[in-house]
């Protein structure tokens, strides 16, 4: 048995586990997502730390085609510049490289293939301290989310694309045998035979928040059904990108094929790599996570490649009344101030009807309402600990501006205050701007990407139903919360998430928050309104990446 054949062998029983639990959509993870040295070895973040700080300020290579040049200007919001040169290359290369490597690959079958990806995974995993403090030091996130988002999280999103592709190709046999009676004359007899064609090269554009967790889904997809891919990661957050193809190319290379299957597309921040890639005729495939304007770009320019992108929306809580104000309350504090509002996730408009609402400490004012918001937010954060794990730094400057302007849009009701981080001489984070507007304010239906929400005052709760069905049909949302004790309003609200296309949570107010995505439960994004043509991961988000060829012969009987 091959390296490439044992590998298969080895994780064939943690694919039908992932498989079972992609048709269960119930809680299951082989991921452990707490960075715990008794789960991930007494040593595992000491020595994820000392790999990290091993690959600063030198070079990162790869395997790739002839080198132009280097590139390189990551710049932690933590600490300072990163220093690592990564190699650039021309497009017209990578792409020659990817199409020479793709025949052995699409030759070599779905169970190799699968095999390897999976053994990808499991290294991965146990390099999850490394790439968590890369992750860090990139996005800006705190060390607990990045090491999850960044590492068990961004592996469980992998593998919930190798399995819902595993199920998708292995419901077409490898081969069969046709056979049609004609009465008293003998049978028309066939030997067909069945193929998984990959589509191409495949083009994944990773986004500079999350450039693992919304990188490995499309990754994995497309390497799993025959297609090479290269990952062209932001100019911001190269390095968890970097150490993925990393992996990606020793285990190929380990199983007998060609490195160049996976390659990284480095460029630094006035490069244009990407549009010379995207539309490349050999570029089959495109996955692209970021904001409008490269998204609509994309979807107008790159017309030979199916594109599944997800780019920016605006999220929405309406809340007409409440069970427990308290700890709703406490639910929402803790998704407008996660990863300083970064999340595609993250909902920036909060809509209460102006008479106020009912509540268990009775009905409260919209403004008694806002105040209980705020006053929640400012004590949740108070801590500075606390506040800087869960916030994080900003590491673009122009969402700081961003901010800094957007208490022009409305009536501040909670003022942004810039704290110093820490254990990191310098470092800063930034705490949620709130802003009182009217419903019919344009403001709260633009994306403000950063830590910038809106409590928005609408005439009532149908009116407030209205105005976010008509901003998902117009801007696109990925996520929309509820919070009601009417049936009548929820079953409303879940006809609104029906015909928008947008995923619901109702009434959050424990451990699980309208932010969280969990891989093989829920799917992130629906594919069904601007925010995003795909989803994660359902069969659609596979099915193109790969074409059945046949052929057929006539034999006896």
């Amino acid at each position: 048995m091959s390296i490439a054949q044992s590998f298969y062998q080895k994780h064939e029983n943690l694919l039908g586990l992932a498989c079972q639990a992609v048709q269960d959509r119930g809680h299951w993870t082989p991921y452990p997502e707490v960075p715990s040295g008794k789960i991930y070895g007494a040593n595992a973040k000491v020595e994820g730390a000392d790999a990290y700080l091993a690959s600063l300020h030198k070079p990162f290579t790869l395997q790739g085609p002839a080198v132009t040049g280097t590139v390189g200007e990551e710049v932690s919001p933590y600490n300072g510049p990163l220093g690592i040169q990564y190699d650039a290359y021309a497009a017209s290369d990578l792409v020659s490289a990817a199409k020479q490597a793709l025949p052995e690959w699409r030759d070599a079958g779905a169970e190799v293939r699968t095999g390897i990806c999976l053994e990808i995974l499991e290294r991965l995993n146990k390099r999850s301290f490394e790439v968590g403090n890369a992750t860090m030091h990139t996005t800006g996130q705190g060390f607990a989310m990045a090491f999850q988002a960044g590492g068990p999280h961004a592996q469980d999103r992998g593998l919930e694309a190798i399995a819902t592709t595993w199920l998708a190709t292995s419901r077409v046999p490898n081969d069969s045998v046709w056979n049609k009676p004609q009465g008293k004359h003998d049978p028309l007899v066939m030997n067909k035979r069945y193929h998984i064609v990959p589509k191409g090269v495949a083009l994944v554009v990773a986004c500079s928040t999350f450039p693992t967790w919304n990188t490995y889904p499309g990754l994995f997809a497309s390497l799993v059904t025959g297609n090479p891919v290269i990952i062209k990661p932001h100019s911001q957050a190269i390095l968890p990108v970097a150490i993925t193809v990393q992996v990606c190319q020793q285990v190929l290379a380990e199983a007998g094929f060609d490195p160049k299957l996976v390659m990284l597309a480095a460029e630094g921040s006035d490069a244009s790599i990407a549009q010379v890639l995207a539309t490349h005729k050999d570029v089959r495939l495109i996955d692209y996570t970021g904001g409008n304007g490269f998204g609509d770009w994309l979807s107008a320019n790159a017309t030979q490649a199916t594109l599944y992108k997800e780019q920016a929306g605006v999220n929405t809580i309406l809340i007409d009344s409440v069970v427990n104000l308290k700890r709703a309350a406490q639910n929402l504090a803790f998704s407008l101030s996660l990863y300083s509002g970064q999340m595609c996730t993250t909902p920036q408009a909060l809509l209460i009807p102006k008479g106020g609402i009912d509540t268990d400490q009775g009905h409260l004012s919209f403004d008694e309402v806002s105040s209980v918001l705020c006053t929640t937010i400012t004590k949740f954060l108070s801590d500075p600990d606390r506040a800087a794990g869960v916030l994080g730094a900003i590491p673009n400057p122009a969402t700081v501006e961003r901010l800094a302007q957007a208490k022009n849009l409305g009536k501040v009701v909670l003022e942004s205050q810039t704290c110093a981080l820490p254990g990191f001489d310098g470092a800063v984070y930034h705490t949620p701007l709130i802003l009182s507007v009217e419903g019919s304010d344009e403001a709260w239906q633009q994306e403000q990407f950063g830590p910038i929400s809106f409590i928005v005052a609408v005439d009532s709760t149908e009116q407030g139903l209205e105005l976010i069905s008509e901003a998902i049909a117009e801007k696109g949302a990925i996520t929309f919360g509820v919070y009601s004790t009417d049936e009548s309003v929820l079953e409303s609200a879940e006809k609104v998430a029906i015909e928008q296309g947008v995923a619901l949570s109702c009434n959050l107010d424990a451990g699980v928050f309208v932010n969280q995505s969990a891989a093989f439960s829920d799917f992130h994004a629906t594919g069904n309104n601007p925010a995003a043509n795909a989803a994660l991961t359902d069969p659609a988000f596979v099915a193109g990446r790969f074409a059945v060829v046949q052929s057929r012969r006539h034999t006896s009987v």
